[in-house]
């Protein structure tokens, strides 16, 4: 499920990469440490898994709104965790 959410103006460079990697992982709002951020010929690549689309959007979002100007691709996969069914025995 890839996404494109800006178009770019050039290649962004290592600090504007740093910058939302910090902000995926400082920022109270969003702290997660499950994405990664890859720079690209005309972008950045946010890649990795979270729990729902919800949480996944709310990421998108938060990056759009701080980095207006950088093309950011959305290559984020949603886990579809579920309980349990049994136990598992350890030998």
């Amino acid at each position: 499920m890839t996404e494109h959410l800006r178009a770019a103006t050039g290649p962004p460079d290592e600090y504007v990469e740093a910058e939302i990697q910090r902000l995926l992982t400082e920022d109270p709002a969003v702290a997660e440490q499950g994405i990664t951020v890859a720079r690209r010929e005309h972008g950045l690549v946010l890649y990795g898994e979270v729990e729902s689309p919800r949480r996944r959007d709310e990421i998108l979002r938060r990056v759009s709104e701080s980095f207006p100007d950088v093309a950011v691709i959305n290559d984020i996969g949603v886990t579809r965790a579920q309980a349990p069914t049994g136990f598992e025995e350890l030998p």
